[in-house]
């Protein structure tokens, strides 16, 4: 049975917690990850106490054994961009397809205050999951590498 825990700035995580979050996604976000530092930076972000906007991180467990996270942080430029952006999402491979990030999507997008924003290569599987979920594609998203 899947247990959904929503981690936020003012709770107390400690770093082997926060260690297994990182590992998770970089484990299951297959070709669509970062490295664990980068993983580190954006789960850190979120769960700042004050230093930035912060966000939140959800995590999914079955029998005690992480099976699906999600990282979101806020932008803080309410009004004319969203409010939040969803930075990682994963679901165990192994355990894909029983709804897990349906589910853990879903509580992200209850737990957000205020409109999500994230990008998806138009390759992802969980583009189908994001469209069901009522994103949308307002803008071709480009970047200058510097």
């Amino acid at each position: 049975m899947l247990e959904i825990e929503v981690l936020k700035p003012s709770d107390t995580v400690g770093l082997i917690q926060l260690e297994q979050i990182r590992d998770f996604l970089y484990d299951h976000l297959d070709q669509y990850g970062d490295e664990r530092e980068d993983i580190m930076k954006a789960i850190n972000y979120a769960l700042s106490k004050g230093i930035t906007p912060g966000g939140f991180v959800v995590v999914g467990k079955d029998e005690g054994e992480i099976v699906g996270a999600v990282v979101v942080n806020k932008t803080g430029m309410e009004g004319y961009i969203p409010e939040n952006i969803l930075v990682y999402i994963a679901a165990h491979r192994e355990k894909r397809g029983k709804g897990y990030g349906k589910a853990l999507m879903q509580k992200a997008i209850d737990t957000a205050e205020g409109n999500i924003a994230l990008h998806v290569e138009p390759d992802n599987p969980a583009k189908k999951l994001y469209e069901k979920l009522g994103f949308t594609n307002k803008y071709l998203e480009m970047r200058l590498n510097k």
